[in-house]
């Protein structure tokens, strides 16, 4: 877009002299009475004005003189807490709302709505109220940020582009905003960014000076997505790296390392980008991923973006796999990532890019962080860098729990304890996610464990034990009960794919046939914290499925075992740890390796009665394969299904067939662990058909599910097949006459 030249220039105001002064700003544009502090006004340069000639005029406001004196004593618990706080940023609005998509997230009234909790808990001193702090928040003026501190962060051409829209007509602003990613713009936003960027840096300014202790920032528009060359996600300029680099620049020998902790919903691609390269900044983002279709979507905010050059290892992501995240789970991620990996840092100041969209409420990020739960991380990171925290605003769009959870934030950093928690039990995905960045982040960070073996493996030619595990399967199953590899054309070379479909020799005759289709079986033991060794007489295998094919055995049925595996060993082993296989991947090799099974084995038998047993992720393979082959649904007797905690239950629903979903109903029965997320969803109301005939388990555990109902499920079997008379089961390695 072309800029007016003379934006280009700079500005057509006058450089301000330096002179000292006391402010007593207008209450309009501190939101109320409030005192402030004293404050100095430097030089400005003709391109660090507003061009627009209805923006307010300004000087430059910097904090001068302590707050409170804080007792010799105790100089950090007597000291106040700043607050930075303008009115004025209210005024980045939409020209032209659109009516019948409601009220922006992003809405002037999230500032307010902070502000207003503060001064209504009677933590402003304000004299429209009754103070009941005894040392309330100390006002710390915002100021307009400069274009040289824009520009360390920014391109020169990105501040231009804010600066020139100003001169913008209404609809070319709401033209221009609506083919850009996620943000709107008017006339009053270059402001409104200014303000914001120049409020992060004077809260942090007023932390390193040791005029306030800590502070919090309520400012907007947020800033965190905001990249070097292009406004996204809300955001105009990224406050919290410019205040990081003004201060680093500023304060050189007492701010020279800087943790960024951002607990916003979504990842802060715009800070990791400003930092991917730097020692001297570590930023930690805690946020949902769901594999990069969480916004800003893509692979950059996962866990294997670490950093790079001499800042590897100072980029942490930890990237939720679902919504749904609870106080337990960040917890648990400050407990074993954020909080050893930063006392390791030792930052000398720490910024928190504090979106509250991850709170109970939050229509965008639908997770379930309480005001307790952002009180507990506030108080954990106030243990470092003596203390020196500012809180920055970043996103949050329910009113009330933006509100809320900073007021108990703002409270825990004056010193208060932070509440309760709502919840100490961690989801399933939550610790799944935080143990996989563990690993990652391992390679770079002593005080952090498991240390990835593979080094050690390789040399000692270890193998992995999920082959040797089938094997061992394979052997007891053709021991016992005579079941044999069954062949199968592919292209596949890996050790994996040996074994993998076992069958007994009896598997086209005229006798009731049971294929199943589960995971892998589990290995329960508890490794050692350093060397990751497991002893041997400690560790079990748990194999349920056993259970259920000795079963089928015993009543003369016909067995397909079919183990779907969750890697595949390469030819070539790195030996390093291997996270499970694209799931879609999984399920689709899995989907066409039970059509082969049907074309050449199931559908070519004389059994009267087919059953299939799915066993968890392999199940959804089961339903897409039945929901693309008509003619199996003729013959199929019973599907059952098993789905723990951690599976994705599959939907049999279909655009073109309103029988489909009726006969899927009839013809399943799906056990569903008593923690799945189906039973909350569906707490008033019945699941549909599409799901089929769902049972709530009483266990989670898969192993345990599978051994408890496993006497309902053969009972299900034995009155289906009643107009059949088993036979005596076959004695393996009995000769002719003997049988």
């Amino acid at each position: 877009m072309d800029i007016p030249n003379h934006l280009m220039d700079g500005d057509v105001m006058d450089t301000t002299e330096v002179h000292e002064t006391t402010i007593n700003m207008d209450p309009f544009v501190l939101g109320m009475r409030s005192p402030v502090a004293q404050t100095k006004h430097q030089n400005l340069s003709n391109g660090d004005r507003v061009a627009h000639s209805r923006s307010p005029s300004f000087r430059q406001e910097i904090m001068t003189t302590k707050a409170k004196p804080a007792l010799e004593q105790l100089p950090y618990s007597t000291s106040q807490t700043g607050l930075v706080y303008d009115v004025r940023m209210r005024f980045h609005v939409e020209v032209r709302p659109e009516v019948n998509q409601g009220v922006h997230p992003e809405d002037p009234r999230r500032i307010y709505a902070i502000y207003k909790e503060l001064v209504d808990a009677g933590l402003v001193d304000d004299p429209s109220t009754v103070s009941l702090a005894p040392s309330v928040l100390a006002r710390i003026p915002t100021r307009f940020v400069t274009k040289q501190e824009v520009c360390a962060v920014h391109s020169e051409r990105h501040w231009e582009f804010v600066i020139s829209l100003e001169l913008w007509e209404n609809e070319d602003l709401h033209e221009g905003g609506s083919q850009m990613d996620s943000i709107y713009l008017s006339k009053n936003s270059p402001m409104c960014a200014r303000l914001s960027a120049g409020g992060a840096i004077e809260a942090c300014r007023g932390i390193l000076n040791g005029h306030v202790k800590n502070a919090i920032a309520v400012i907007r528009p947020p800033g965190h997505h905001a990249e070097h060359d292009e406004p996204m996600g809300f955001c105009l300029f990224n406050n919290v790296p410019i205040a990081v680099k003004a201060c680093q620049n500023e304060f050189r020998d007492t701010c020279r390392k800087v943790l960024i902790l951002d607990w916003d919903v979504h990842h802060g691609n715009g800070v990791q980008q400003a930092f991917y390269n730097d020692p001297n900044v570590l930023y930690i983002s805690l946020h949902v991923h769901q594999g990069g279709k969480f916004y800003p979507a893509g692979p950059k905010g996962d866990h294997l973006h670490c950093g790079e050059g001499p800042g590897l290892g100072k980029n942490i992501n930890i990237p939720w796999r679902t919504a749904g995240m609870t106080d337990a789970d960040y917890v648990l991620a400050f407990q074993k990532i954020v909080m050893p990996i930063a006392q390791d840092f030792d930052p000398d100041l720490v910024v928190v890019s504090a979106g509250f969209d991850a709170a109970e409420g939050d229509m965008l990020g639908k997770c379930h962080v309480s005001p307790a739960g952002y009180a507990h991380m506030t108080h954990m990171l106030m243990s470092l860098a003596d203390g020196k925290v500012a809180v920055c605003l970043e996103g949050g769009y329910n009113l009330r729990s933006i509100a809320v959870s900073a007021l108990a934030v703002t409270r825990t950093l004056m010193g208060e304890p932070p509440g309760r928690l709502a919840t100490t039990i961690p989801t399933p995905s939550g610790v799944d996610s935080i143990e996989e960045v563990l690993r990652q982040q391992a390679k770079y960070w002593p005080c952090l464990y498991p240390k990835d073996p593979s080094k050690r493996i390789k040399q000692t030619e270890g193998e992995r034990i999920h082959d040797i595990v089938r094997e061992y399967q394979a052997g007891w199953l053709w021991e016992n009960l005579g079941m044999s590899d069954l062949f199968i054309a592919h292209s596949k070379t890996s050790r994996s794919f040996t074994n993998q479909v076992l069958a007994t020799s009896n598997h086209s005759e005229s006798r009731p046939l049971l294929v199943i289709f589960h995971d892998p079986p589990d290995l329960v033991g508890t490794p050692d914290p350093r060397t990751q060794r497991l002893e041997l007489h400690n560790t079990w295998l748990t194999d349920s499925v056993k259970q259920y094919i000795r079963w089928a055995y015993d009543r003369g049925f016909a067995v397909i075992d079919v183990n779907v595996p969750k890697h595949l060993t390469d030819l070539e082993e790195t030996h390093e740890h291997a996270e499970e296989i694209d799931g879609k991947k999984t399920i689709d090799e899995t989907q066409l390796l039970a059509k082969y099974l049907w074309d050449n084995y199931i559908e070519l038998s004389e059994s009267k009665h087919i059953f299939m047993l799915g066993i968890g992720k392999a199940y959804t393979s089961i339903v897409n394969f039945l929901k693309e082959n008509d003619r199996c649904r003729e013959r199929l007797t019973k599907v059952i299904g098993f789905i723990s905690d951690e599976c994705t239950l599959p939907s049999y629903k279909s655009t073109t067939d309103d029988f489909l979903d009726r006969w899927y109903r009839d013809a399943s029965k799906i056990f569903v662990a008593t923690g799945h997320y189906v039973w909350e969803k569906h707490k008033f109301k019945p699941p549909g058909k599409k799901w089929g005939t769902l049972q709530r388990s009483d266990y989670n555990d898969m192993q345990e599910m599978l051994s408890h109902h496993c006497k309902e499920v053969t009972g299900i079997l034995t009155v289906l097949t009643d107009d059949w008379e088993p036979e005596a089961a076959p004695v393996v390695g009995a000769s002719e006459e003997e049988t």
